[in-house]
């Protein structure tokens, strides 16, 4: 596993986090908490920028602001749009589609082999997350908005992530500073438009913040370096580490209680990962 990979691994890890950091804030607004979120990562980033002298590279294509921005935004607006119109479970159930489809997509749009290890080892993740976020569930005809919308969120992540390596020569790691800026405005004037007016705490300001520096914010670009430079195959088997993680820190810090469909699907995913981590032949460039 190159460094990229494991930047994009880096990741993963923090956006198990994002749970974590929603429970506390919750009753925040979520597209309020995307517009902070956003705009502390970005101004971090234009920060860098400055810093290394690099601010040019935020001189983008057409193309390439409405990919940044498209898939950061169009992602968040269509999974909150999915999480208002579907049951959560159902809604998250649908969205963690998109590993599985990055790792589709690296093979039709990158020309990347798919061994069987990596059918095996997404195919053990996709069960273990189903295990996970589908325990009884059932979905119904009145909630098709919703599920067409955590559907859609999932394919936008999922072109977002792999376009981004389809890209990656002519747009740097560092432009995401403004698209995360741009995000951030949207986010903001979706929120005035569509939620509750809401005053924000101390506290809610404080989580916020971290989590624009964290799950909001160095997430996306350790994920941006890991898809661009690294192995798309392995990193997209590596996501569904994501819910599990994510569930474990919650009963960690008394959000939810231990269960065994955790302990299994913890099981699934990690052998998922190591299966998809033994292909040994590196990734087309």
């Amino acid at each position: 596993m190159n460094r990229a990979t494991i930047s994009g691994v880096g990741a993963i890890g923090l956006w198990a986090f994002l749970a974590l950091g929603a429970r506390a804030e919750a009753g925040v607004p979520p597209l309020l908490l995307t517009a902070i979120g956003f705009s502390v990562s970005g101004l971090a980033g234009v920060a860098w920028l400055l810093a290394s002298g690099q601010l040019a590279v935020l001189r983008q294509s057409p193309r390439a602001w409405a990919h940044g921005v498209g898939g950061l935004f169009g992602y968040h607006a269509l999974y909150f749009f999915s999480l208002s119109h579907a049951p959560a479970a159902q809604a998250n159930l649908l969205n963690y589609l998109w590993p599985l489809l990055i790792v589709l997509l690296s093979a039709w749009l990158l020309g990347l082999q798919l061994s069987r290890q990596h059918w095996l080892g997404i195919g053990l993740g996709l069960v273990g997350s189903f295990m996970l976020l589908g325990q009884g569930i059932a979905f119904s005809a009145g909630f098709i908005p919703g599920y067409l919308a955590a559907i859609g969120a999932a394919v936008v992540w999922a072109l977002y992530s792999v376009l981004a390596r389809k890209w990656s020569v002519a747009v740097p790691t560092g432009a995401l500073a403004g698209f995360c800026l741009a995000t951030a405005g949207l986010a903001a004037a979706a929120h005035m438009l569509f939620e509750r007016p809401f005053t924000l705490t101390p506290t809610n300001w404080l989580v916020a913040c971290l989590m624009g520096l964290g799950p909001l914010g160095a997430a996306f670009y350790l994920w941006d370096y890991g898809m661009k430079q690294g192995d798309p195959r392995l990193i997209g088997t590596l996501a569904y580490i994501t819910p599990v993680v994510s569930s474990f820190l919650l009963v960690l810090f008394g959000f939810a209680g231990f269960s065994w469909a955790l302990g299994l699907a913890a099981v699934l995913v990690g052998g998922g990962g190591l299966l998809a981590s033994s292909f040994k032949t590196s990734p087309a460039r």
